[in-house]
Order: C-alpha cells, then structure tokens, then sequence
C-alpha cells in the first residue's frame, strides 16, 4: 500500500472521531511491515487529559492485536498544512516504528509532506537510553 491509499485509509477513520469539544477530527493509519492496516481517530474527554491522539489510537489498537513491526504511517486533517503528529505521539512512534519508516502527514485539500520518524522527533528518548537502569 502506497501513501495515497494509506493516506485515504486514514481519511475513513477520522470519521469516525470524537470531538465534541474542538471538532478537530483527525485520522490515522498505521501499516505493518506484513501489510496489515490498522486504523484510528481522536477521541477527546471533557477531562481533556485523557484525550488519545488518532495516531496512538492507532498504534495502540495495533500493538494490542500483536502488531510489532511497523512501515508506514499516515496521519489527515482538515488542517491549512500537512497535519503533524503532537509531541506525544511523535515519541510513541519512536518507540514502535524504526527511524526510516515513511510518514505521510496529510490534510483534506490533497497536501501530502512525506517525512520520518528521526526528522520529526531527533534524539528521541529510548529503550537505549534505559540501559543500565536498575531493575
């Protein structure tokens, strides 16, 4: 699956989001290396802490069906720019997809910046940087 088709992937799911607060709907999808595609949208709380991103929605919903090697990711709204994924999500990506994976951030006018991991998140905290803790 290409950028476009993962990109319209993530378009579907941000129907799907729940935002009576900021109606900012975001979609993401998420691919394995194996071509799986796992999918997701924001869901916001009143609370506003507990709100999940589209993309850790999706990257949750795919580590909890055994999903462990990731390729692509896309991420849509209907922002002026390419939708970038927030801080928080830019480190849980670190954490699933190697550095070289393909990210496409993308909006409802047809914008596509393709990107990656280590571009959007440099020096990222890691399972390396845990070395050496005390258990």
């Amino acid at each position: 699956m290409r950028g476009p088709e993962l990109l319209e992937q993530a378009r579907k799911a941000r129907e799907a989001a729940y935002v009576p607060y900021s109606r900012f709907k975001v979609g993401a999808a998420v691919m394995t290396t194996d071509g799986r595609v796992f999918t997701g949208c924001n869901i916001e709380n009143a609370a506003y802490s507990p709100t999940n991103c589209a993309e850790r929605t999706a990257i949750f919903k795919a580590v909890s069906e055994g999903a462990r090697d990731f390729a692509a990711l896309a991420v849509i709204a209907d922002t002026e720019e390419p939708c970038p994924p927030c801080g928080v999500c830019r480190q849980v990506i670190s954490e699933f997809f190697p550095e070289t994976a393909v990210v496409y951030l993308g909006n409802l006018k047809g914008e596509v910046r393709e990107t990656t991991i280590a571009e959007l998140l440099p020096g990222a905290f890691s399972k390396k940087d845990l070395q050496g803790t005390a258990e």
